[in-house]
């Protein structure tokens, strides 16, 4: 017995539309369950392989290895039956890229897109519809962490019986991995998706925080940080149609309801998805990304019918826009290029915001019964529909000035194999040469005292520039900014931007001095050099007679001179990383 909502209309499927009659049983293991269970790893792999040796518009390869030492598996859908990475890139239809199981505990799409895909194959009359449209499918992206198989680390979730563990084989959060690229499992996806060129990516999760009546919430890519006529799309016609398509199955959705710890009646903003996210690493390279987060205390078997309805009413937009997407793309690098400047950081719009009339439940602080405390208690017996505000304007509060090119210098090995992992193009310089360029030093940085994901992060990095002539070895990296990856390049090697690099900490070895001096040594080579630098003398007389306690402080006044002398080594705080204009 089939429930499920065909691509564009509620449908029976006839015998004479089916495809031929086959043997294989393709009913899934969360069907032959009433929707209490999912596919463990190794089902839901064996399933698309065989509905890829039956269906010729099917097929899955090993695409890249992961932390578990187990592959990473990519399934297409192509009427063509062209399955060719590199081709496909090119290819005049609209690729939609779908990722599952980053957190196999959020095991939702795991098992709605095994009966999406399924019900598309075996219906001509869909798969026809679906001749524009090629999809891209990872099964299962945190193979690790599926592997990792229990039934209680999700105490928050209603369901599935049993299911996977949100941490990869080495313990990382993968949806905090994107641009730092710590796991294998990063790297992979990166070459997949650059190798793609999606035109459109939706990555399957299950949302925690606050109760409401909605059992499916949408967290598309934020729109101003997605910029230019591509944010006006996707917030001004792509979430609206996507909204009222479910709303036309009798399906309630409404934004992420991003809530911590209070209720939704309060206001909510929107999530702001940084690179180091699956949707704002997407958002680099113009691409349209979508979240789905259906509700944890929502039923199994709800969740994952809702998951499939989204990701039909996603094929059917696409479908429907798939021209003006790919023209908005198209464009997209040249509109970032000729602004001029480009903004790494953001801020909320706390003056701006929407009212939506939002479903949920009435909440209160009643007396625990484990604690001696008050708990949060939402009571489903008291729905409600309220008008609540809604902030989903941030605004830029630090642009950066488009340069020509990047330079790197050579031997940040790290960097170079994040770069050819994304397919940034880039030219080793064959001898060496001086260029005027613009230089960089860490003028200030703040670093968290509790480790995020393997990490002691930085932030608030400021930068000195300086330009000059600048000697560049044979081998450095020249890497152009007018290529596809732009924004990836601003959003890395910026050090000022929220998830670059430096903040990944790639750089630190730089915030160490390697070198320094013995003071009774000093003091004869800095009474030298102050006579050979009376501008030097003069600057350290004036600090002594306007800063008190530098005037009481020999050991400050040697080191002024020495950090002004060059002997001050100079790849202290200096950033191998050049602008050129």
């Amino acid at each position: 017995m089939k429930y499920w909502v065909i691509i564009l209309t509620l449908i029976t499927i006839s015998c004479s539309k089916t495809s031929p009659k086959t043997s294989e049983n393709f009913t899934t293991k969360f069907e032959k369950s009433n929707g209490t269970e999912t596919a463990t790893y190794s089902e839901t792999i064996n399933f698309y392989k065989k509905l890829a040796k039956t269906y010729p518009q099917i097929n899955i390869q090993e695409i890249g290895k992961t932390d578990s030492g187990y592959p990473l598996y990519l399934v297409f859908f192509n009427t063509d039956k062209n399955f060719d990475l590199k081709q496909l890139k090119n290819s005049s239809k609209n690729i939609i890229f779908i990722n599952n199981g980053i957190h196999p505990g959020e095991s939702d799409g795991i098992d709605a897109t095994m009966l999406l895909l399924r019900d598309i194959v075996q219906n001509k009359e869909q798969t026809k519809k679906l001749n524009s449209i090629i999809l891209a499918i990872i099964p299962i992206y945190n193979v690790g962490g599926a592997l990792n198989r229990n039934s209680h680390s999700r105490a928050n979730q209603n369901g599935p019986k049993e299911y996977g563990f949100r941490g990869n084989a080495r313990n990382f959060d993968l949806n905090r991995d994107f641009i730092k690229a710590d796991t294998k499992n990063a790297r992979s996806f990166a070459n997949i998706f650059t190798s793609l060129n999606p035109d459109v990516f939706v990555d399957n999760h299950v949302s925690n925080g606050a109760d409401y009546q909605y059992s499916i919430t949408h967290l598309f890519t934020q729109h101003n940080k997605l910029g230019n006529k591509l944010g006006d799309f996707i917030e001004q016609k792509m979430r609206p149609a996507i909204e009222n398509s479910l709303l036309k199955k009798n399906i309630l959705i409404t934004p992420y309801v991003n809530v911590w710890g209070k209720t939704p009646e309060s206001g909510f903003s929107q999530f702001f998805d940084s690179p180091r996210y699956s949707t704002g690493y997407t958002t680099l390279f113009n691409t349209l990304g979508l979240m789905v987060e259906t509700h944890m205390l929502k039923p199994y078997k709800v969740r994952v019918e809702q998951t499939y309805s989204l990701m039909n009413s996603v094929i059917e937009f696409t479908i429907q826009n798939g021209k003006r997407i790919k023209e908005l793309r198209k464009n997209a690098l040249k509109n970032i290029l000729k602004n001029k400047t480009y903004p790494i950081q953001y801020q909320l719009d706390k003056n701006n915001f929407t009212t939506l009339q939002f479903k949920g439940y009435e909440g209160s602080y009643v007396p625990s019964k484990v604690t001696t405390g008050k708990r949060l208690f939402y009571d489903e017996t008291k729905p409600y529909t309220k008008p609540i505000d809604y902030y989903n304007q941030f605004k830029p509060t630090k642009y950066i000035n488009i340069p020509k090119a990047y330079i790197l210098k050579n031997g940040w090995w790290r960097v170079l194999n994040r770069l050819k992992e994304n397919h940034i193009k880039y030219i080793s310089i064959k001898k060496d040469t001086s260029i005027n360029a613009v230089n960089q030093h860490i003028k200030d940085f703040k670093t968290s005292s509790k480790v995020f994901e393997g990490h002691y992060m930085h932030y608030n990095t400021e930068v000195t520039q300086t330009k000059q002539q600048v000697k560049f070895s044979k081998g450095d990296i020249y890497i152009p900014v007018n290529q596809s990856g732009a924004r990836y390049l601003f959003e890395t090697l910026e050090a000022s931007a929220t998830d670059s690099f430096f903040n990944w900490n790639y750089f630190d070895t730089i915030l160490q001095r390697k070198e320094g001096y013995s003071p009774y040594v000093f003091e004869d080579i800095a009474a030298q050099f102050l006579k050979e630098n009376p501008s030097i003398k003069e600057a350290l007389k004036n600090k002594i007679e306007s800063d008190v306690d530098f005037a009481k402080n020999p050991k400050a006044q040697l080191d002024f001179v020495y950090k002004n002398s060059p002997y001050y080594e100079a790849a202290y705080l200096k950033l191998p990383i050049y602008k050129v204009y």
